[in-house]
């Protein structure tokens, strides 16, 4: 390991988006930028930050950075990183510090995720190239169900780095978000060119393909991108390929290909030393319970009761409720004016939240609320006409309350499953 300089005060090295780091240590910059790469890439490596204040204790930027990852990976660890970038701010530069401010709102005792969001606002406007803080601005807009102010961060930045890899598939995520889905496609496609192993430009394409109903494009394009998910982490590389499950089963294909995605890319990522189980965990859950919604029960039994003990609270009681076939428990729990943009502070896409949004429709039909449910189900349809198990879910309420459209709605279903993969 590199020796860690006696003094510092008036040596600075860029990164590699040229910011001016108050360090000696090549070293210290050295992991500061693999960790960039890997935040962009969504890599594995991402505790390659916790190098850089080995290299150097006195980097503000690198205890900053460190502060951040350890508040999610190694919370025991994170005050002490924090309090070595405050320490330091006296001979940090000014980007250093405009990072620090920003960092210290998402994790320190004054947690404030709108003075979070201005801070990087400010941050990004001054240094429109730090496409890692735009990343972690983008992830706070997420989990706030923010897309808008999302959209308005990427753009700030945009006429920057317009022929930078990243860029575009962290635009395309919002646009499709917003529906704006023909301007999501191509910022996706934009992306892609510029980096074929983008993988949020990969997934951001898929999106608008499934949203889209273009469940056979979405599966030969995911299947060929897949050799590049190896070295990413948990939760892209078995998100990735819930899409290509879902993508499945929804276009009819046989069950047994959506089991064998969910056994050997999604649940066989336990095995690996450095996986994330909570995220591995969350897509396995709701691909289990997309497969229940759609009725294949019997051949998914073993797999829900390996996870019965995983999730026994929060927004999973209801699920937990849903699966035991407690269905007025369910319909209690989620309440008369359900609606899953709520929950979107889980973490989870919209084409995530369907799956609740499908497991309310057959709640609804259980406990005899069918008009409710043709109300809601006709509501989705009118936004996804593509979708077959939307309408064979039409047809099923429709056919409860006796009304001539069953039909319909069946041989619409029949068609679009037919067309899917043809």
């Amino acid at each position: 390991m590199e020796s860690v300089p006696t003094t510092t005060a008036a040596t600075t090295r860029p990164d590699r988006h040229s910011h001016e780091i108050r360090t000696a240590s090549s070293a210290c910059v050295a992991a500061i930028d693999a960790y960039y790469l890997q935040v962009l890439s969504y890599g594995r490596d991402r505790q390659v930050i916790l190098q850089a204040p080995l290299h150097d204790p006195a980097c503000s930027l690198a205890n900053s950075l460190a502060a951040h990852f350890a508040a999610s990976h190694r919370p025991s660890q994170y005050k002490s990183f924090l309090a070595a970038a405050a320490a330091s701010l006296g001979n940090a530069t000014s980007y250093e510090r405009a990072v620090f401010r920003a960092i210290s709102c998402l994790v320190g005792d004054e947690k404030d995720e709108d003075a979070a969001l201005e801070m990087h606002f400010e941050l990004l406007n001054e240094f429109p190239k730090d496409l890692v803080s735009l990343k972690r601005a983008q992830v706070l807009c997420f989990y706030l169900g923010r897309p808008d102010l999302s959209l308005k961060l990427v753009e700030q930045v945009l006429p920057h780095n317009e022929d930078q890899s990243y860029i575009y598939g962290m635009l395309a995520f919002q646009l499709l978000e917003l529906g704006r889905m023909n301007e999501a496609e191509k910022a996706a496609r934009k992306g892609f060119d510029i980096n074929r192993h983008d993988l949020w430009s990969q997934h951001a394409l898929c999106h608008v393909f499934q949203y889209e109903c273009r469940y056979k494009e979405a599966v030969e394009f995911m299947e060929t991108c897949s050799s590049s998910w190896t070295s990413c982490s948990s939760f892209m590389y078995t998100h990735n390929w819930w899409h290509v499950a879902v993508c499945y089963l929804e276009g009819e294909s046989p069950i047994c290909k959506v089991l064998e995605v969910y056994d050997h890319y999604i649940w066989k990522e336990l095995q690996r030393n450095d996986a994330e189980p909570g995220e591995v965990y969350i897509n396995a859950l709701g691909l289990l319970i997309r497969i229940y919604t759609h009725g294949l029960t019997d051949c998914i039994v073993d797999r829900i009761m390996t996870l019965t003990d995983i999730f026994k609270k929060e927004l999973a009681e209801a699920v937990y409720e849903y699966g035991r076939g407690e269905y007025k428990k369910a319909f209690e729990i989620l309440g008369p004016d359900f609606n899953a943009i709520d929950y979107k502070m889980i973490g989870a896409s919209d084409e995530q939240l369907d799956v609740f949004t499908e497991v309310w429709y057959d709640v609804l039909l259980n406990i005899g609320q069918i008009s409710k449910a043709i109300e809601e189900i006709e509501k989705q349809v009118s936004k996804r006409a593509g979708a077959p198990f939307l309408w064979s879910l039409l047809e099923k309420a429709y056919s409860m309350e006796g009304r001539a459209e069953a039909s319909d709605a069946a041989e619409k279903a029949k068609a679009l499953r037919a067309a899917c993969f043809s």
